[in-house]
């Protein structure tokens, strides 16, 4: 059973003065910066200069700094650069103005699992990872709530590794919802198969696919959007509140038979197959060796794949669609 930590387990003074630089200002860097900023924690922040994010930063009431000056009297370095930036970053700006004793913090185990960074042995390596996106780390601890996270000890080098790490999920308000505890290999093998196989490489196979075979058998685009698209948030809000029992109790006795007794037809021993594939291409660290070379050759197969993906003739109704939603369209400029 997974240990979880909650507000009564950590302990706050075990960041006590020390000096916390944040990485990286996106999505994530941003979100869990301004929690440790209202949390009370000293805190700076690392970015290339001149980009959007050094912008941000300023217009949020930060001094960013480059990464190299933002080391000077670093106490916890939160590594919040995106993955592929991660490696040079780190050999560049930080490995060589790391201090003993220092806590090294990931939100995600990517580079550590797969020996992209290989830190000394004289630091804590630890992960607080929310199982959220950065503006609803941020929402949710505004509002007095929080996002679960998963914590993780790689090395603990100074015996507060723990300690430190639990204090930092709390500081960002994971604590509040809960902590739980995990390992880098888990963390990161779990959350690449979800995104691959369910979150978004299966999800959007699937509604292209159904929207494709409702168009290719003489319906409208606009109805086939509604129901294998539009219609998709409303059961994942069920299912994200209670599970599959509250979906089942609020949809149709005749969607719930559909459901029960067609579901697996799709998802089939097939797909099944499939999945397992895909597990073992992340487990024994393929996907992320072919990940690291599309990097290194400037990701000419990923551009080609995006461009396709959103040149999908579900894009071009969807977005006509949405245009007359004044509500969605209202939320979408306003992300």
């Amino acid at each position: 059973m997974t240990k979880l930590y909650f507000e009564p387990d950590a302990n706050p003074q075990a960041l006590a003065g020390l000096r916390i630089v944040v990485m990286g200002y996106g999505s994530q860097g941003r979100g869990q910066a301004l929690n440790l900023r209202d949390s009370g924690c000293k805190v700076a922040i690392g970015l290339r200069p001149g980009g959007p994010s050094w912008k941000q930063a300023i217009a949020d009431g930060w001094q960013p700094l480059d990464p190299v000056a933002a080391m000077e009297g670093a106490d916890v370095v939160v590594m919040l650069a995106p993955d592929m930036a991660q490696p040079r970053l780190y050999e560049e700006a930080i490995a060589p103005r790391l201090k003993p004793g220092a806590l090294l913090l990931f939100s995600h185990g990517f580079n550590i699992h797969y020996g992209q960074i290989r830190p000394a042995a004289n630091v804590d390596v630890t992960m607080v990872a929310p199982k959220g996106p950065g503006s609803l780390v941020r929402r949710q601890y505004v509002e007095g709530r929080g996002v679960p996270v998963l914590i993780a000890v790689h090395q603990d080098a100074t015996g507060k590794a723990f300690e430190r790490t639990l204090a930092y999920a709390q500081a960002i308000g994971g604590t509040r919802a809960a902590a739980l505890e995990t390992s880098f290999a888990e963390e990161t093998e779990t959350d690449l198969f979800g995104e691959q196989a369910v979150l978004c490489g299966g999800v959007t196979e699937l509604v292209a696919a159904g929207w494709e075979t409702l168009v290719k058998a003489g319906y409208s685009p606009e109805v086939a959007y509604f129901e294998c698209l539009h219609e998709l948030k409303l059961i994942v809000d069920l299912i994200h509140e209670g599970g599959f029992a509250r979906m089942h109790r609020y949809v149709s006795e005749t969607a719930k038979y559909g459901d029960l007794s067609r579901g697996s037809r799709v998802v089939d021993a097939r797909a099944r197959e499939s999945m397992g594939k895909i597990l073992a291409e992340i487990q024994s660290g393929e996907f992320a060796r072919e990940w690291i070379a599309e990097n290194a050759a400037g990701r000419p197969r990923y551009n080609a794949l995006l461009a396709a993906d959103l040149d999908h003739p579900i894009e071009k109704i969807g977005a006509e669609l949405r245009s007359r939603m004044e509500w969605l369209a209202a939320k979408a400029a306003s992300a």
